[in-house]
């Protein structure tokens, strides 16, 4: 099966000098360049109003900071138990303030809150879909990720470790080139093979799903975990997009044990679900395809609670 051809050809707005690191940039990373809006909707994939930052300002405002450099000396986390659950966004401030008390929040200049987009590549019969679908141990996601607020954009593979970890390896990839993995197909093919991906060489990949969305970091320095709120999720697959309201996504990050966010959400009543933000975001918008593995989230969470975008 094809994929419809997405608009991915916008200009990118130059941004100005005011160096700031990206969240979630490797340790000693170049400071990339950002301003108020240095990617404008003239530059964004998607044409629909950016996320609603605001959801998260109460929550967020009674916790103290915690810079990026000292986020990751703690809880880089590149090989990690990714746990997800779906919480309405009016249970956020709730959990927050159950958190242990050192947590911190993650914060760049005055923000708390950051733009992501993200595009998702696939095969035209969309292998890393399908191989996600039918739960192969050797599965794979490629992606763009940029930080919109910072301009940066990185080029990221991310596989299956050893005891169901989530190995992330990236790269950093030129903006203009952000809908376009040609100019990192070296990087991806070498890391798939290098991860037991067959045929690594051979994949013809285009991009085939859109993702935005505000997200929140936070950390928990007495498990060195990270903690993640996402609100305002909006898939777009170059057909008709769809955005999750009322409901955030809220990760935890961790070695092998829970953390404590885990046990604290345990506690509220909220419970790990099987999500991702490509192939489950892809399921939702395109019901033909294979979704068992999903069928739960998908009638219980998210079909109930998507619905078309607001206008730009």
């Amino acid at each position: 099966m094809s994929a419809p051809t997405l608009a991915l050809g916008a200009p990118v707005v130059a941004p100005v000098t005011t160096p700031v690191t990206a969240p979630g940039a490797a340790p000693g990373a170049a400071p990339t360049t950002s301003g108020v809006t240095p990617v404008g909707h003239a530059a964004r994939l998607v044409a629909a109003a950016p996320p609603d930052r605001s959801l998260l300002d109460a929550p967020l405002a009674r916790l103290d900071p915690v810079g990026l450099d000292a986020l990751l000396d703690v809880a880089a986390l590149q090989t990690r138990v990714d746990r997800k659950y779906l919480v309405p966004v009016d249970a956020v401030d709730a959990l927050l303030r159950g958190l242990p008390a050192d947590a911190r929040v993650l914060q760049i200049g005055d923000l708390r809150v950051f733009d992501y987009e993200s595009v998702y590549f696939d095969t035209p019969d969309l292998l890393a879909y399908r191989l996600a679908a039918h739960r192969r141990r050797q599965r794979f996601k490629v992606r763009t990720r940029t930080y919109v607020d910072s301009a940066a954009c990185w080029l990221e593979v991310k596989t299956r470790g050893a005891r169901g970890t989530t190995v992330k390896e990236r790269v950093v990839h030129a903006l203009e080139h952000r809908a376009d993995v040609a100019p990192g197909h070296a990087f991806v093919s070498s890391t798939l093979g290098a991860r037991g991906i067959a045929g690594a060489d051979a994949l013809v990949l285009a991009p085939v799903l859109v993702t935005r969305y505000a997200r929140a970091t936070l950390l928990l320095p007495g498990t060195a975990s990270r903690l993640t709120v996402d609100t305002g999720l909006l898939w777009d697959d170059g057909r008709a997009p769809v955005q999750l309201r009322r409901l955030a996504v809220v990760e935890t990050k961790s070695g092998s044990t829970a953390s404590a966010a885990d046990r604290l959400l345990w506690t509220l009543g909220h419970r790990p679900v099987r999500i991702s933000k490509y192939a489950t975001g892809l399921a939702t918008l395109r019901r033909e395809l294979p979704a068992t593995r999903w069928s739960r989230t998908l009638h219980r969470h998210l079909l109930p609670h998507t619905e078309a975008p607001a206008a730009p």
